[in-house]
């Protein structure tokens, strides 16, 4: 691929010079890149029939130069990448504009100083990733319908097909997408670093592939039927491994939820050789001390990080906490991937939604049908992640972000990144949150003065109350 950066004025492009330092030439090469000037090409086709100036059109007299990012592979025509206005790229001065020599049609290079070379590569750094992200060549897939940018990646939509129509029941975000995020969870976190290699695998399938040895560890109480699920459909398939397809799985079911981000997924995951040790799964009755101290363990995992991971039980709900009421949510809006989680968790509770009061790892909810783990009541109310998780309160697109985040990370526990490729592009696009659910609100019969305060910093949002009788939350049905 051949790259050129061109300073130049809209109405007299011709003037304009070639950054061409041996710093920045030598780290494009290590990239593939070679630069090149304008002059080369002399024919138009060069910009693909537009000129610099039709591409960035001349806005005020005053501020009239722009800087031409450009590229093309040594196999294709030539694409124009990107142009920006020259007074934002922050290296005012460090070009000067290319004179004329004694030579007809002939331009001497243009002048960079030493000390505005690492502004030209900081620059260059930035937008040679974004160029190239945007030429690159796809491949067509096998099964005529699909593109890919890896031709790995290929299989892989079939598989989502199949996951969408035989798993989520043609692409809801119901029972069987809360449970497969919760498996992602469940096989990821079986890792632990202070045990080296007795430490287990990860995010390896080990849970589906040891199916009778860690379902009956008690904190994977209730995954033997998602995981019978699953395996059902993988035994179907070829091209995936056990690891693979159970991120697939959470990050497609995630896809179903109006609202969620859309998670990121690497495939190449080897298969377990063994089961994940029992005691890696934190379970809802443990410490904030032992929760963090655990998923710092299991990958470095920070308060902020756990918080963001727990952004989960906005689209979940619980089976076996409470036996007598399976499929109770923890939130009012356990279809959409909405902040509310945080809001409520936060609220005095007041009753237990079972007939049999409290159980190991449940404490008090505010609201009729709706269970609170004593992780997640703790997790809101601790030093530690209690401002965390008030600062998810009505900040929809922030706690999107760190959950995505949070989850590439968990994803691929016991892996090295490198090892993987990335098939993220064929995960779908998850449909926009509602407009009702894309600010926080207390549910009816709630407000401000229901709120148990923890975050010393900063006071608790202010929010409207959802108008109507007090709120009750049903059961999520099973599918």
């Amino acid at each position: 691929m051949r790259w050129g950066a061109r300073k130049f004025s809209p109405s007299k492009g011709s003037s304009a010079g070639i950054i061409h330092t041996p710093t920045s030439e030598q780290h494009a090469s290590s990239l593939g890149y070679t630069f090149y000037s304008r002059s080369q090409q002399s024919s138009s086709s060069h910009w693909q029939g537009s000129s610099p100036r039709r591409l960035a059109p001349l806005r005020s007299r005053s501020h009239n130069l722009y800087l031409a990012i450009y590229c093309r592979r040594f196999d294709e025509s030539p694409t124009i990448a990107l142009v920006i206005p020259y007074r934002l790229t922050g290296i005012k001065g460090a070009l000067q504009r290319r004179t004329r020599s004694g030579h007809s049609g002939a331009l001497t290079s243009p002048i960079i100083s030493p000390a505005m070379s690492f502004k030209v590569l900081a620059l260059f750094a930035a937008l040679i990733g974004s160029a190239n992200a945007a030429i690159t060549r796809r491949v067509a897939c096998p099964d005529g319908v699909h593109t890919a940018t890896n031709a790995a990646c290929c299989v892989l939509f079939p598989i989502v097909d199949v996951l969408q129509s035989q798993l989520f029941d043609g692409g809801e975000c119901g029972e069987e997408t809360h449970e497969s995020l919760r498996l992602t969870f469940h096989d990821a976190i079986g890792v632990s670093q202070s045990k080296g290699a007795a430490g287990g695998g990860g995010a390896d399938g080990s849970i589906l592939i040891f199916e009778d040895t860690e379902t009956n560890y008690h904190a994977n109480l209730g995954t033997d039927e998602i995981v019978d699920e699953q395996k059902k459909i993988l035994s179907t398939l070829s091209g995936i491994s056990a690891g693979d397809f159970i991120q697939l799985a959470g990050a497609v079911g995630v896809s179903n939820c109006p609202g969620a981000p859309r998670l990121e997924f690497l495939s190449g995951r080897p298969n377990a050789t063994a089961a994940a040790p029992d005691g890696t799964v934190p379970e809802p009755f443990d410490t904030v001390d032992s929760i963090l101290a655990r998923f710092a363990d299991a990958g470095g995992f920070s308060p902020q990080e756990v918080v963001a991971l727990l952004s989960s039980h906005t689209v979940a709900a619980a089976d076996h906490v409470d036996p007598t009421i399976p499929g109770t949510p923890f939130d009012s809006t356990p279809f959409i991937f909405d902040t509310q989680v945080f809001v409520e968790v936060q609220l005095r509770g007041t009753l237990f939604p079972g007939s049999d009061g409290a159980n190991p790892g449940e404490v008090q909810s505010p609201l009729h049908g709706e269970i609170r783990l004593q992780s997640d009541h703790d997790l809101a109310r601790d030093s530690r992640t209690a401002c965390a998780w008030q600062g998810m309160v009505n900040n929809q697109q922030s706690m999107a972000d760190q959950f995505q985040a949070a989850m590439a990370k968990l994803a691929i526990l016991g892996h090295s990144r490198d090892s993987l490729t990335d098939c993220s592009e064929v995960i779908p696009v998850p449909p926009p949150i509602p407009a009702a659910n894309a600010k926080s609100f207390f549910p009816a019969g709630l407000s401000n003065a229901d709120i148990e305060q923890a975050c010393a910093s900063s006071p608790f949002p202010t929010l409207p109350t959802q108008p109507g009788p007090v709120t009750s939350v049903a059961p999520v049905p099973p599918s």
